[in-house]
C-alpha cells in the first residue's frame, strides 16, 4: 500500500481510486468491478509523487510515426490527468530524456500495431533520478487529443479518419501550412496551459479532493510565449471569479497578522490535491514558505514552483502610483501575465484607466499565429493568441467583420449546447459574406477549431482580452447571445466602451435579468407570474419569505444553471439557504418566489426580428416545476397540455419577445397550475435547448437567429413554426456516480453534465429510447417503491399499472402498508437496520430492477438518502419524481407491446409536414 485500482474499459478513471489500506482496497475494488464492462480491475504499484507525461502519437501503415505533442502534468501522479493542470510542450525534461520517452512511444506504437490513427501514451518519471514507467496506452483519441489538436493546430481526429481509409501521413497536407505533409512533426515556440474547471459548489456534500477518478466538468486553455503568461491567462479564463493569480487567504490584507493560524490550513491544502491547491501555493509563498518546502508537500516540480514565485515577485513590484510604471515595466508585467485588473487594484485606479494609460505608453498586445512549425513555414490559417512581443503576425482581409464571443470552459449549466450555437453563427456569417471572428478559450469545443471561423482568437473571455481583439479587428459589432451567460456578463462593460452589440440590446438583456424591471413588464402586458420579492439583506429576506408563505424558491440574480437556488419549506431552511444565495449574488439582490407546487413546467424557444416572432419549439417538462429545467426530461411537442394552454403560451411568448424588442433568440420558462399559465423567467439569448429543438425539428435555429441579427427579416427567410407528427425526448445524464457522498435527488440547482435524445412516433417509446440512451435500463422485472407520505395517493395508478404489466413490486414499510390497504400486492423490504434480509441484501441478490423513490426536501431522512445512494452505487435505475414514474410505466407498456423501430433523423423530417427554411432543407 498504497495501490492504484483501475477498472478495465472505463473512461475518466470511473470506479478507480487509490487504496491506502485493506479496507479501502475492498471498497474501491468492489466499486471498480461493478464499473468495468468485463468485471475486471488492475491493481498496480503506486507511483504517487512521480511526474506524469503524456504523448499524443500517430502512426500509419508505412510505419511513419509522428509525436504530435508532448504534455506534462503540473500535478504529480495520483491526480487524474483530466483533473490536473497540464502544460504543452513538456517543460522539465532534458532533451536526452525527451528523446528516450519519444523512442519508447515509437516502440510501443509498433509493438501494439496501431496503423491508422492517434494514440495516447502516458509515462511516470521518477523526479529524483531519471527512470520511467509506462502507465497506460490508449489506442484511440482521448481528451488529450483535443488539447493536442488545439495546442498544435494538428487535427488528430481528422488525420486519423484519413489514415483509416488508406492514406499515409506523407500523403496528407498539413491544414495549417498547406505546404508541409502531416508526417512533418509539429514544433511549438509557445507554451499551452490547460486548466480544469470543477463544480464542487453544486455538490456541497462532496469532498473536494482529487484522485484517480476524474471529477472536472470542463476546462480552459491558454497560449502564451512563456509558461507564466499562459498560466495567468488560464486562471482568468476559468471564469471562477479570479481576475489574476489570486490566493485564498492573501486576498485579504490582514492575512499577515495571522500567519501562525493560517499556516497549518495552508499546509493541509498543499498535502492533499484539491481544486484550489494552486491558490494555496500562492498563499504559502506570500507567508514565506520556500520552494523546497512547498515541493516536499506537493511534489509539484520545482521548475513550476519557481515560475509561480516569479509571477508573485512581479506582482509585488507593482508601484502604488500608476504614473510610476514605465513603458519597459509595463511590457514586463504583461509578459508575465499580469492583468490590467490587478494593476488597477494595486494603483487604486479603474481597469479602464489602466487600459488607457497602457495604450498611452504604446504597450499593446501583438498577435502570433499557431503554426505547428515554430514559424519555419508560413501558416495559412489565421489562428491567433495574444502576447506582448515586438512582432505581430495579424493579417486582416478588408471584409466586413463580426466578433462572436464563445462560452468559455464547460460547466454545469453552460456546456457544448452554446458552442453549437456559436459554430452555427460562424458558419452563417461566412455564408453571407462576413468575416466571422471567434473568441473562445475552450479546447474541447468545435468553435475553437481553426477552420470554423474566418479568424480564431484563443483568448480568455474577459473585458481586457475581448477589447484587445475588438480594437485589433474593428468589427461591425459583437454577437453576445450565443455564448450563454459568459458574454452577457460583459454586455454593459462593452457597451460603455462604445462597442456595438448586435441583436438584442444590452438594455433589453438588463430588463429580462432584473427581476423588478421584468415584473413591471409582465404587469404591463397582463401576464401572471408567481408572487415574488427581492432583498439584499437576510432580515428583509426572511420578512418577505414569511409574507409570501412557505414553500418559497430562493435564488441569487444573474446566475446560470440554478446556482444556489433552493426550495425551502421552513424558516430554519430559509435562513440557511438565503445566506448562500446572498453570498453568490455578490451584491445583487436575491429573489424570493412563491413556489408553485405540482405545476407543469414548459420551456419555449422563439426567434424574433423585432417585428415578427416565430415559435421554434414548445417543450413540456416531465419533472414538475421545482426541478431545474436543465435536469428535467423534456418533450417536444407537449404530450399532455390542452390546446388552449398551448395557445396561451404561444401568445404570451410573442407579446414578451416584442415588448423586449428581441432581435435573435429568446427562451421563456412557464409553469402551468390549475389551468393558469405563469411566467417564471425570460432569457433573451440562446438557451441550452436550442440544439435539441434544432435536431428535433430539422431547422437550424441558431443560423436563422444569426440572419436576423445581421438584418434579415423572418418574412424574407421564410421560416414557419414547425408542426411535428412524432415525439423527441431530451433526457439528462447526471454525475452522481462520481460523487459518492452526494444525495442523488433533483431540485432547482442544476446538476446534469450532459444529455441524450430519443425519437419515435409514440411518446412512450421516445421516452424509453431516451432513458436507455442515458443509461437507465427500464426494468420489466421488478421495482422497489419507497414513497413519501404526501405522494402516496399519486402512485396508486402507477402501482396498478406495474401489477398489470406483471412487474414484481417491492415496498418499504410505509408504502407497503398503503399499497395493501388499497388492494395492491407487494413484498415488504426491510430498510437497513430493521432486520435481515434487508434492502441491501435484496439489491446484492439482484432482486431489485428499478427504484421509485420520492422525498419532501433536500433535508430528507437518513433512510431515503441511503436508498438513493445504494441505487447509484449498484447502478440501479432510480426515478425520484412522480411524473417521471408515470412516463417510465407508459414506456414499459410500450416496450412490452411493440418493437423498437429505428429511423434516421432525415427520415423523420421527410415523413413530417412542417415547413423548412428556404434553401436549408
Amino acid at each position: 500500500f498504497p495501490v492504484v485500482i483501475r477498472p478495465a474499459f472505463t473512461l475518466g478513471g470511473t470506479g478507480g481510486g487509490i487504496a491506502y489500506n485493506i479496507e479501502e482496497l475492498k471498497v474501491i475494488a468492489e466499486r471498480g468491478l461493478r464499473a468495468s464492462m468485463i468485471n475486471e480491475i488492475l491493481v498496480e504499484e503506486s507511483l504517487i509523487g512521480w511526474k506524469e507525461f503524456e504523448f499524443e502519437v500517430m502512426r500509419d501503415k508505412k510505419d511513419n510515426v509522428v509525436i504530435v505533442c508532448s504534455i506534462e502534468n503540473f500535478d504529480p501522479m495520483g491526480v487524474h490527468t483530466g483533473d490536473s493542470i497540464t502544460v504543452a510542450p513538456a517543460q522539465t525534461l532534458t532533451d536526452k530524456q525527451y528523446q528516450i520517452l519519444r523512442n519508447a512511444c515509437i516502440d510501443i506504437m509498433r509493438e501494439i500495431g496501431v496503423e491508422t490513427g492517434g494514440s495516447n501514451i502516458q509515462f511516470a518519471v521518477n523526479p529524483e533520478k531519471f527512470e520511467f514507467m509506462v502507465i497506460e496506452m490508449n489506442p484511440r483519441v482521448s481528451r488529450s487529443s483535443a488539447l493536442a489538436s488545439k495546442a498544435t493546430g494538428f487535427p488528430i481526429a481528422k488525420i486519423a479518419a484519413k489514415l483509416a481509409v488508406g492514406y499515409t501521413l506523407d500523403e496528407i497536407p498539413n491544414d495549417i501550412t498547406k505546404e508541409t505533409p502531416a508526417s512533418f512533426e509539429p514544433t511549438l515556440d509557445y507554451v499551452v496551459v490547460k486548466m480544469p474547471r470543477f463544480a464542487f459548489e453544486k455538490f456541497p456534500d462532496a469532498t473536494p479532493v482529487l484522485g484517480t477518478q476524474m471529477k472536472s466538468v470542463g476546462e480552459t486553455m491558454a497560449i502564451g510565449r512563456s509558461f507564466k503568461e499562459a498560466f495567468v491567462k488560464a486562471i482568468v479564463g476559468l471564469e471562477i471569479g479570479k481576475k489574476f493569480f489570486e490566493g485564498i487567504f492573501s486576498k485579504d490584507p490582514s492575512y499577515l497578522n495571522d500567519i501562525d493560524a493560517i499556516k497549518p490550513k495552508i499546509v493541509s491544502m498543499l498535502r492533499e490535491p484539491n481544486p484550489d491547491r494552486i491558490f494555496y501555493i500562492k498563499d504559502a509563498m506570500k507567508i514565506g514558505m520556500s520552494v523546497d518546502e512547498i515541493y516536499n508537500y506537493t511534489r509539484i516540480d520545482r521548475w513550476f514552483l519557481n515560475n509561480l514565485r516569479e509571477i508573485i515577485e512581479a506582482e509585488d513590484s507593482i508601484p502604488s502610483r500608476l504614473e510610476d510604471i514605465t513603458s519597459e515595466q509595463m511590457v514586463y508585467y504583461k509578459q508575465v501575465g499580469i492583468t490590467d485588473h490587478l494593476i488597477a487594484l494595486k494603483t487604486n485606479r479603474t481597469e479602464m484607466e489602466v487600459r488607457e494609460y497602457r495604450k498611452k505608453l504604446s504597450v499593446n498586445p501583438t498577435y502570433r499565429i499557431v503554426d505547428t512549425c515554430a514559424a519555419e513555414f508560413e501558416a495559412k490559417t489565421p489562428y491567433y493568441y495574444s502576447t506582448y512581443d515586438e512582432e505581430c503576425e495579424y493579417v486582416g482581409s478588408g471584409n466586413k467583420k463580426v466578433v462572436i464571443l464563445g462560452s468559455g470552459p464547460n460547466r454545469i449549466g453552460q456546456g457544448i449546447e452554446f458552442d453549437y450555437c456559436c459554430v452555427h453563427c460562424s458558419m452563417e456569417l461566412k455564408r453571407w459574406g462576413y468575416d466571422a471572428v471567434m473568441v473562445n478559450s475552450n479546447p474541447e469545443t468545435v468553435s475553437t477549431d481553426h477552420d470554423i471561423s474566418t479568424r480564431l482568437y484563443f483568448e480568455p473571455l474577459t473585458f481586457e482580452h475581448v477589447m484587445n481583439v475588438i480594437e485589433r479587428e474593428l468589427p461591425e459589432g459583437v454577437i453576445l447571445q450565443f455564448g450563454g451567460q459568459t458574454p452577457l456578463k460583459l454586455s454593459l462593460q462593452l457597451r460603455n466602451a462604445g462597442v456595438k452589440i448586435l441583436g438584442t440590446s444590452a438594455e433589453s438583456i438588463d430588463i429580462a435579468e432584473d427581476r423588478e424591471k421584468f415584473s413591471e413588464l409582465l404587469t404591463k402586458l397582463g401576464i401572471k407570474q408567481p408572487e415574488s420579492r427581492t432583498a439584499t439583506g437576510i432580515d428583509k429576506a426572511l420578512e418577505m419569505a414569511e409574507e409570501l408563505g412557505y414553500p418559497v424558491l430562493v435564488r441569487p440574480s444573474y446566475v446560470l444553471g440554478g446556482r444556489a437556488m433552493n426550495i425551502v419549506y421552513s424558516k430554519e431552511e430559509f435562513l440557511e439557504f438565503a445566506r448562500e444565495a446572498i453570498m453568490v449574488s455578490e451584491g445583487s439582490p436575491i429573489l424570493i418566489d412563491k413556489f408553485l407546487q405540482d405545476a407543469i413546467e414548459v420551456d419555449v424557444d422563439a426567434v424574433s426580428d423585432g417585428k415578427d416572432v416565430i415559435i421554434a419549439g414548445i417543450m413540456e417538462h416531465i419533472e414538475e416545476a421545482g426541478v431545474h429545467s436543465g435536469d428535467s426530461a423534456t418533450v417536444i411537442p407537449p404530450f399532455s397540455l390542452p390546446r388552449d394552454i398551448i395557445d396561451t403560451i404561444r401568445s404570451y411568448t410573442v407579446m414578451i419577445a416584442k415588448e423586449l424588442k428581441v432581435v435573435g433568440l429568446i427562451n421563456i420558462q412557464y409553469a402551468v397550475k390549475d389551468g393558469e399559465v405563469y411566467v417564471l423567467e425570460a432569457n433573451p439569448r440562446a438557451s441550452r435547448t436550442i440544439p435539441f429543438v434544432s435536431k428535433a425539428t430539422g431547422i437550424p435555429w441558431a443560423k436563422i437567429a444569426t440572419r436576423v441579427i445581421i438584418g434579415h427579416s423572418l418574412k424574407e427567410i421564410g421560416v414557419k413554426e414547425p408542426r411535428l407528427n412524432y415525439y423527441a425526448v431530451k433526457e439528462v445524464v447526471l454525475p452522481f456516480d462520481k460523487f459518492a457522498e452526494v444525495e442523488p435527488v433533483l431540485g432547482p440547482e442544476m446538476k446534469s453534465t450532459g444529455e441524450v435524445m430519443g425519437i419515435d412516433e409514440s411518446f412512450p417509446m421516445a421516452y424509453a429510447k431516451s432513458e436507455i440512451a442515458a443509461g437507465t435500463n427500464l426494468s420489466l422485472k421488478s421495482v422497489l417503491l419507497t414513497i413519501d407520505d404526501k405522494d402516496k395517493a399519486r402512485i396508486l395508478n402507477i402501482a396498478r399499472a406495474l401489477q398489470d404489466l406483471g412487474v414484481s413490486i417491492y415496498a418499504t414499510s410505509g408504502t407497503y402498508k398503503f399499497l395493501s390497504e388499497n388492494g395492491i400486492q407487494s413484498e415488504l423490504v426491510l430498510k437497513i437496520g430493521e432486520g435481515r434480509p434487508d434492502l441491501l441484501d435484496h439489491i446484492k441478490n439482484g432482486k431489485i430492477g428499478m427504484i421509485f423513490n420520492t422525498t419532501r426536501t433536500r433535508k430528507s431522512v437518513k433512510d431515503e438518502v441511503s436508498i438513493r445512494k445504494l441505487a447509484i452505487k449498484y447502478r440501479i435505475p432510480l426515478i425520484t419524481t412522480i411524473p417521471a414514474m408515470y412516463a417510465a410505466v407508459e414506456s414499459l407498456k410500450s416496450i412490452k407491446e411493440s418493437e423498437f423501430r429505428v429511423k434516421s433523423l432525415q427520415e423523420y423530417y421527410k415523413s413530417e409536414s412542417h415547413s423548412f427554411v428556404k434553401g436549408e432543407s
